[in-house]
């Protein structure tokens, strides 16, 4: 079955007792007749069918397993037509299909195959059934590179596959100081099932290709919504949210944010905004460079910053990626990880918006954040290259004002302890890592210790900018470095 990707725009979904899909805008609607059948089906005992969930760029779709002398199995060609031409022939106990060039042969009650000269182990028996070859499921993580040519991860245990870099990521944090309003930002848009029971809401992730953050488990420091998990089975996703109030979702940023908040009151007659699709919560920040902010706003030990945005697109790192866009990706793996470090952490650009030099400098400098860390992405060079300050000689600070164009003097030394301490890092990673020096804004306006952080692939494929291992293992070493350089940066936030 074929799916056909739906993106939710603004609005609001009331999750209720079961599930249902949330509708762009209204309420979850619960069909009462369902939960009956479905009690109905759970009493008797039956016993749910077992889907492969498969995710590409050509297309999101699910398949039936079945079970044949104890093994999970699955029709090879089901797989493989929404992916491109194929074609498949019988020839006694022969078997062979053809993928626009490739060509494959497998042998009926063999656990061996040929795919373009090579022997493929299939764990199994090879099955023919009503004319189609049905492949145990463990087989396709090694059979399939070689059919389609890219990389293929499987999920064997909750039967989802994944076919080159199409995975969906995703962050979640508090908004500011409001710790009953958690916000999920996702790489991709999405449009999750909601449920919810006392004490949990539950978002389930069937057509879209959502996979774990760096740790299941995330905890929030919050009374009201102290964590969330996240699990995966029978082709599914799922992120349940815990709670000691009732609590909705609502969606915004075109699918990509959802915001849970406390179910409003009777006496409330308009639904909570959702999340904001440019600079994040509205008191953290100002909106523009030099404006006012909130006297309570929260203090922010790291400011990270997704360079580019808007219309400002960056380098063009291959025909379908985006500087812009792996930088947005990076900044919310390194807030995560900063974070999971006891750092708190805003993220200047945590969605496709405009935002000058000028105001990328402010909002730091007014948040008196301890440090500054731009990121960019470049398709050239391997490993990652770090980046400070390169100031004109001369300022012409007067009295305690100072000169905007070297704001980042008095800050200089403690950007390059900070910056010597993450090449450190990358280096204990194995991570080639160059340390050097530029004219860089806004590093040159920001009053805290300032880098940039510019990260190529290690090979010669951009697309490894998007590969959570790699992110992860670059991102990881920052926070790290930033962790151990906290007490010299500044107070703790």
């Amino acid at each position: 079955m074929r799916w056909s990707r739906r993106h939710c725009g603004a609005g609001v979904a009331r999750a209720g007792v079961g599930a249902s899909r949330a509708p762009r805008s209204g309420k979850v609607i619960v069909s009462a007749g369902i939960l009956v059948v479905l009690s109905a089906l759970v009493l008797a005992g039956a016993a749910p069918e077992k889907h492969l969930s498969v995710y590409s760029v050509a297309a999101n779709y699910s398949l039936p397993l079945v079970q044949r002398d104890g093994h999970d199995y699955v029709g090879l060609l089901e797989v493989l037509e929404p992916l491109g031409k194929v074609s498949a022939k019988s020839d006694g106990q022969r078997w062979r299909i053809r993928y626009n060039n490739v060509e494959a042969e497998f042998n009926i009650g063999k656990t061996r195959a040929r795919v373009q000269g090579h022997d493929i182990d299939l764990s199994a028996r090879f099955l023919m059934e009503n004319r189609r070859g049905l492949v145990p499921v463990p087989s396709l993580s090694s059979m399939l590179p070689r059919i389609l040519g890219g990389p293929v991860t499987l999920h064997e245990e909750s039967g989802r596959l994944f076919i080159g870099s199409v995975a969906t990521h995703f962050t979640a944090s508090l908004a500011g100081d409001n710790a009953s309003r958690l916000i999920f930002n996702f790489s991709s848009p999405v449009n999750p099932s909601v449920s919810t029971e006392p004490g949990t809401l539950r978002m389930t992730f069937s057509r879209e290709p959502v996979v774990a953050p760096a740790s299941p488990t995330l905890t929030f420091g919050s009374k009201t919504i102290p964590s969330a998990t996240y699990s995966e089975s029978n082709g599914t996703a799922v992120i349940s949210v815990k709670s000691t109030i009732p609590v909705m979702a609502s969606f915004g940023n075109n699918g990509r944010t959802v915001t849970i908040s406390a179910m409003p009151t009777v006496a409330q007659s308009a639904p909570p905004t959702t999340a904001p699709n440019t600079v994040p919560a509205p008191a953290q920040a100002p909106s523009t460079p030099g404006g006012g902010g909130s006297n309570t706003a929260r203090r922010y030990f790291a400011v990270v910053d997704a360079s580019h945005g808007g219309d400002d697109h960056g380098e063009t790192l291959s025909s379908t990626l985006l500087e812009k866009d792996v930088t947005v990706a990076l900044a919310r793996s390194l807030k995560q990880q900063l974070e999971s470090r006891g750092i708190s952490t805003l993220v200047l650009r945590d969605s496709d918006a405009n935002l000058t030099l000028d105001q990328r400098a402010t909002f730091a400098n007014t948040n008196h954040a301890a440090i500054y860390i731009a990121l960019h992405a470049d398709s050239s060079g391997h490993g990652v290259r770090l980046y400070t300050a390169l100031l004109p000689s001369g300022g012409d600070d007067r009295g305690p004002f100072r000169s905007w164009g070297t704001s980042q003097q008095s800050s200089l030394p403690l950007s390059q302890s900070a910056a010597a301490e993450v090449a450190s890092e990358l280096q204990k990673r194995q991570i080639p890592v160059r340390t050097l020096s530029a004219p860089l804004r806004p590093l040159n306006n920001v009053t805290a210790a300032a880098l940039a952080v510019e990260i190529a692939p290690q090979g010669t494929d951009p697309a490894q900018l998007t590969a959570p291992d790699y992110q992860e293992l670059i991102t990881g070493a920052v926070a790290t470095a930033v962790a151990s350089a906290r007490d010299k940066l500044g107070a703790a936030p």
